[in-house]
Protein backbone atom coordinates (compact mmCIF):
# COMPACT_ATOMS: atom_id res chain seq x y z
CA UNK A 1 0.00 0.00 0.00
CA UNK A 2 1.02 3.71 -0.60
CA UNK A 3 3.28 4.40 2.29
CA UNK A 4 1.90 8.05 2.49
CA UNK A 5 -1.73 6.35 2.87
CA UNK A 6 0.15 4.26 5.69
CA UNK A 7 1.38 7.37 7.64
CA UNK A 8 -2.03 9.48 7.09
CA UNK A 9 -4.11 6.79 9.38
CA UNK A 10 -1.62 6.89 11.69
CA UNK A 11 -1.54 10.77 11.76
CA UNK A 12 -4.73 10.28 12.00
CA UNK A 13 -5.16 7.91 14.66
CA UNK A 14 -3.03 9.99 16.79
CA UNK A 15 -5.06 13.40 16.43
CA UNK A 16 -8.06 11.58 17.26
CA UNK A 17 -6.59 10.12 20.62
CA UNK A 18 -4.96 13.22 21.23
CA UNK A 19 -9.12 15.06 20.90
CA UNK A 20 -10.37 12.20 23.37
CA UNK A 21 -7.61 13.24 26.50
CA UNK A 22 -9.32 16.86 25.77
CA UNK A 23 -12.37 15.92 26.78
CA UNK A 24 -13.85 16.45 30.44
CA UNK A 25 -16.67 14.32 30.11
CA UNK A 26 -15.73 10.33 30.17
CA UNK A 27 -18.06 9.28 28.46
CA UNK A 28 -17.21 11.10 25.40
CA UNK A 29 -13.78 10.46 26.15
CA UNK A 30 -14.13 6.86 25.48
CA UNK A 31 -16.28 7.07 22.63
CA UNK A 32 -13.48 9.56 20.41
CA UNK A 33 -10.75 6.64 22.21
CA UNK A 34 -12.47 3.98 20.66
CA UNK A 35 -12.65 5.38 17.29
CA UNK A 36 -8.94 6.46 17.53
CA UNK A 37 -8.43 2.62 18.83
CA UNK A 38 -9.84 1.45 15.81
CA UNK A 39 -8.01 4.03 13.85
CA UNK A 40 -4.68 2.55 15.53
CA UNK A 41 -6.08 -1.05 14.66
CA UNK A 42 -6.28 -0.53 11.12
CA UNK A 43 -2.76 1.33 11.35
CA UNK A 44 -1.34 -1.81 12.89
CA UNK A 45 -2.27 -4.18 9.95
CA UNK A 46 -1.52 -1.45 7.45
CA UNK A 47 2.12 -2.22 8.81
CA UNK A 48 2.20 -5.48 8.27
CA UNK A 49 0.49 -6.12 11.24
CA UNK A 50 2.17 -4.66 13.75
CA UNK A 51 0.81 -6.87 16.55
CA UNK A 52 2.17 -4.68 19.81
CA UNK A 53 -0.15 -1.67 17.83
CA UNK A 54 -3.31 -3.57 17.04
CA UNK A 55 -3.40 -5.88 20.56
CA UNK A 56 -2.37 -3.18 22.53
CA UNK A 57 -5.98 -0.89 21.01
CA UNK A 58 -7.93 -3.66 20.32
CA UNK A 59 -7.80 -4.64 24.64
CA UNK A 60 -8.22 -0.15 24.72
CA UNK A 61 -11.29 -0.02 22.95
CA UNK A 62 -12.96 -3.55 24.30
CA UNK A 63 -12.54 -1.86 27.92
CA UNK A 64 -14.17 1.26 26.24
CA UNK A 65 -16.26 -0.04 24.65
CA UNK A 66 -17.36 -2.44 28.25
CA UNK A 67 -17.92 0.91 30.21
CA UNK A 68 -20.16 2.12 27.76
CA UNK A 69 -22.38 -0.55 26.27
CA UNK A 70 -22.34 -3.27 29.54
CA UNK A 71 -21.08 -1.59 32.75
CA UNK A 72 -22.84 2.19 31.85
CA UNK A 73 -21.54 4.02 34.65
Amino acid sequence: MNENIVEWVGYFATAVLMIAFLMKDVRKLRYINTVGCFAFIAYGFLLDISWPIVISNAFIATVNMYYLFIKKD
